[in-house]
């Protein structure tokens, strides 16, 4: 057992039940003597809804989203190469792939409006984002993914990978950097909250786990405590019964 398999195991299933089955997971491993990845096992992050859409689609129609994240590259470099042309067949293209996929996606489980929000979101950020593609490719998402620069667009003038850009699309560069470094600590943000409920949720079930089996020990510690009694007065009573029954046949043998 290593952490990839038990991640595909566990980011199969839906989020309400990733919980119990990572902790089952974690308390495997520990058993088989492997703590280090019972610890990793137990870092695994519970995706969110759309985050799991999203994987449910990457294990169940693999060829769907393979066709999108090849449009995604070709965008990407259609948008390098400024070709107009191309880039309004792959726009086209990109919005057909992207409304079959979303469509699966609202067919094969309960998704609500919000998180079928941050579905489209991810897709969006996968056809932009290389990166994002690995990510969705893979089908380990914890959340939903976003992109804070600029997509691929059609160039509004000059010949493709022509000139130099101008001093304003520099200034352009850095507030995009700027948003980007925002979007991260944002997202961290996130995160870090996430894993806090998480956590949380999982401290009180331990919680209320460890109260069950403490009142379960101390009721079976209380009658323990009437048997070892009863053992108590039994014993007394044997040693009663075998005094008599010792003076009973010493009076027989005179």
């Amino acid at each position: 057992m290593d952490l990839d398999e038990v991640a595909g195991r566990l980011y199969a299933l839906p989020p309400s039940e990733f919980t119990a089955a990572r902790a089952t997971e974690a308390a495997a491993a520990k058993q088989a003597g492997d703590a280090a990845l019972a610890r990793r096992i137990g870092g695994l992050r519970r995706p969110t809804v759309s985050a799991w859409a999203v994987n449910r689609v990457a294990r169940e129609h693999p060829d769907e989203l393979d066709e999108l994240l090849s449009v995604g590259q070709e965008l990407r470099a259609a948008w390098q190469a400024q070709d107009a042309e191309a880039l309004a067949e792959l726009t086209r293209r990109r919005g057909e792939v992207t409304g079959r996929l979303a469509r699966l996606i609202r067919q094969g489980g309960d998704v609500s409006a919000a998180a079928a929000a941050e579905v489209d979101q991810t897709l969006d950020a996968a056809v932009v984002d290389a990166d994002a593609a690995e990510e969705v490719r893979r089908g380990r998402l914890v959340r939903p993914l976003s992109y804070s620069g600029f997509a691929p667009a059609p160039a509004t003038g000059g010949r493709p990978g022509g000139r130099k850009k101008p001093t304003g699309e520099d200034e352009e560069a850095r507030a995009r950097k700027r948003a980007e470094a925002e979007a991260r600590k944002a997202r961290e943000r996130q995160e870090a909250e996430a894993a806090h409920r998480e956590w949380r949720e999982a401290l009180a079930e331990a919680e209320r786990e460890h109260g069950e089996r403490a009142d379960k020990v101390a009721r079976l510690e209380a009658k323990l405590a009437k048997a070892r009694k009863r053992l108590a007065e039994s014993a007394q009573r044997l040693e009663v019964t075998r005094r008599e029954e010792r003076h009973a046949r010493q009076r027989l043998e005179e």
